[in-house]
């Protein structure tokens, strides 16, 4: 391990028995071949020793100072190793040779694009959640088959037929409402018949997912959901009815799926 220079000038006193144990000039032709080295020592920086009293190969750490008067500590084998003996005069000074080749500087990163806040419909009205109204902003009826469920449930139920969406808890996509196929206020049940359209692509896939987080929001408004899943949907929900198509029995049908979850005497109070 290397030592500070008076450290290692005393233990060669010690061992060689004298008070200078390599003269002035010894290693002079050993040092010839690096005269940056040689222009970089100071006698008064390293304890009045010369570098000419110092071996090449010494484990000493010797303080040398460059042309900008930067002072660092290294060992001859060091600095005799170096690439090229006499490199350019910043070279020899770790401190110099980082400003002669400074950090690369990165490119400033572009700002990140702000994310979109998902503002909410202001037209839901100001009602209490699980509450049933009649929206600005439901759409139509998407089919031929949804106007003909309504016609026949309410043809065999006594219902108010004119509420459109349910006041909710927390947002869904844009609105603090949902717009269930038919919105049954008496049993508070919510009705959606689901086909995976004319292109195979309606309620699967995201879409699924929408009508699952579309069903908790209604039952954390404590409304119940009845899906009626056409073709090869599978059930969503534990109440979900499947079936090929609505048919002239389906009405039947859901209308025992809702016995099934009100009660009958409750349900059966309705019936016409």
């Amino acid at each position: 391990m290397a030592e500070r220079v008076e450290l290692w000038w005393a233990r060669r006193q010690f061992s060689k028995g004298t008070a200078v144990p390599y003269p002035v000039g010894t290693y002079r032709d050993a040092w010839a071949a690096y005269p940056a080295l040689i222009r970089q020592y100071h006698p008064d920086l390293n304890a009045g020793i010369t570098l000419t009293q110092i071996p090449p190969a010494a484990d000493v750490l010797l303080c040398w100072q460059c042309d900008a008067g930067h002072l660092f500590a290294a060992t001859p084998d060091e600095q005799r190793h170096r690439p090229g003996r006499q490199r350019r005069r910043s070279a020899w000074c770790p401190e110099c040779a980082q400003l002669a080749a400074p950090a690369p500087v990165r490119a400033p990163e572009a700002p990140r694009p702000m994310k979109r806040v998902r503002r909410v419909c202001d037209k839901t009205p100001h009602l209490a959640v699980g509450e049933p109204f009649v929206s600005r902003c439901a759409p139509a009826p998407a089919s031929a088959v949804e106007a003909r469920m309504r016609a026949d449930l309410f043809a065999r139920m006594s219902l108010e037929p004119g509420f459109t969406a349910v006041r909710l808890a927390r947002p869904f996509f844009d609105h603090v409402e949902a717009w269930p196929d038919l919105v049954l206020s008496e049993l508070r049940i919510a009705v959606e018949y689901d086909t995976i359209g004319r292109h195979g692509l309606e309620h699967v896939g995201r879409r699924e997912q929408a009508d699952r987080r579309k069903d908790r929001l209604l039952r954390e408004a404590g409304w119940e959901v009845v899906r009626i899943r056409t073709g090869k949907l599978e059930a969503l929900g534990p109440h979900d009815l499947r079936i090929s198509a609505w048919g002239r029995g389906s009405a039947d049908v859901l209308i025992e799926a809702f016995r099934l979850i009100r009660g009958p005497l409750l349900v059966d109070a309705y019936a016409r």
